[in-house]
């Protein structure tokens, strides 16, 4: 007999209701990480040492001298995995208390992958300024502080006043961990197909914060035009409903001048990034040019089936880890970070960006092809040759302390 747990989100008011086991829930039961210790605690001898009297000398001398925060506490080995619940995954608006199975998930991904530490936190407000200062106050206890799962378009203005009051870096991963990834398997599948970013044309569905920091990002490496399409169509300067985000992004991208529809735009264009979740029909796949890519990245259904993309596209990416060449966050934060925090950098600059795509998308080497132009999130190779070439810029760029 299968066995059984209380399911706690059973609406059932019976008390002791069960369902049949849930792994997932099993899992999840207590948390999935703790804090532990990484000196002994063993007599009095050690316990004065790590704490009262011995911790007053340390104390004093970072008192004395700030900067030895660094070697004497966690500091420069801590990341802030902070959210407000308002866009988690694919479930959206679900609150903090609800967020925090991902942020802990977020975490252990740190830790597996760029052997970084990091510690979630789930604020109780959606208040831009309140967030701000939040963050501020917390922040000497860390040496990062990766933004997640907030809601466009109030991400980037949280991200930005962030940048400018602190100097440690401060990283959207839900904007720049996507680009960087589908940069660096954009950067393989035109090498696969024997051409450069500057001769593509791409379309991106989804003006979220995905959607624009991708398309900035593309056009900074060099891609040749994009034009990026929201609900009601393509984002372009004569449309009067835009935000302000989205009229700087009608002011940068779309230089074909195209209005109308998403599927308009896809007529002869070499990439589709999709990170929306709605559906394109197969129609405005087939319209697209000869040797395209289709990056249909919506979870856990992307806006075009691989079976429908392949029909057309000489390479296919998604999101999902059951179809290859998934575009997956994973294979960025953790290295970037872990680059980051051993140079003591004071930002993330986009340059560093741009080299930890370089970086991921070298990894795959002489493994490239159609169904491998970007490696597994489990390559143990890509987060020491992310954290590399991090730091490496970092240093080049003029904000690495160390």
């Amino acid at each position: 007999m299968a066995a059984e747990i209380v399911n706690p989100r059973s609406d059932s008011g019976t008390e002791g209701a069960q369902e049949p086991f849930d792994p997932a829930f099993a899992l999840h039961r207590g948390g999935k990480m703790a804090i532990s210790a990484t000196v002994p605690l063993r007599d009095k001898d050690d316990l004065s040492l790590a704490y009262t009297p011995g911790v007053a000398k340390v104390c004093t001398a970072i008192a004395e001298q700030p900067e030895l925060v660094h070697d004497y506490t966690w500091k420069s080995q801590v990341v802030a995995v902070v959210t407000d619940g308002t866009a988690v995954l694919g479930l959206g608006d679900i609150g903090p208390e609800a967020s925090l199975p991902v942020m802990e998930g977020k975490a252990i991904l740190f830790k597996q992958f760029g052997g970084v530490d990091a510690v979630p936190i789930a604020l109780a407000t959606t208040d831009t300024d309140e967030i701000v200062e939040t963050v501020v106050r917390l922040a000497p206890s860390f040496g990062g502080v990766n933004l997640e799962d907030i809601s466009a378009p109030r991400c980037f203005e949280i991200e930005r006043k962030l940048q400018e009051r602190l100097d440690i870096p401060v990283f959207h991963d839900d904007q720049h961990g996507t680009a960087i990834v589908t940069l660096a398997a954009l950067r393989n599948a035109a090498k696969l197909t024997g051409r450069t970013l500057g001769e593509l044309r791409g379309v991106i569905s989804g003006a979220g914060a995905a959607g624009v920091a991708i398309a900035k990002f593309l056009l900074e490496a060099g891609l040749g035009d994009v034009a990026v399409a929201d609900r009601k169509g393509i984002v372009s300067r004569d449309r009067d409903d835009l935000t302000d985000v989205k009229r700087e992004i009608a002011e940068l991208t779309n230089k074909a001048g195209l209005t109308g529809s998403l599927e308009t735009a896809l007529v002869g264009a070499d990439v589709f990034i999709g990170v929306s979740g709605g559906t394109v029909p197969e129609a405005a796949v087939a319209s697209m040019a000869p040797n395209a890519f289709v990056f249909a990245m919506a979870n856990p259904n992307p806006e075009v089936h691989p079976d429908v993309a392949h029909k057309y596209a000489a390479v296919v990416a998604t999101g999902r880890s059951d179809y290859p060449n998934q575009i997956n966050n994973v294979l960025a934060f953790p290295g970037i970070f872990a680059g980051a925090l051993q140079v003591r950098a004071s930002r993330i600059t986009e340059g560093m960006k741009i080299a930890a795509a370089n970086a991921i998308a070298d990894v795959v080497g002489d493994q490239l092809a159609a169904d491998c132009v970007i490696p597994s999130p489990f390559d143990e190779r890509v987060a020491p040759a992310v954290a590399a070439a991090v730091a490496a810029a970092a240093r080049a760029e003029g904000v690495a302390r160390r």
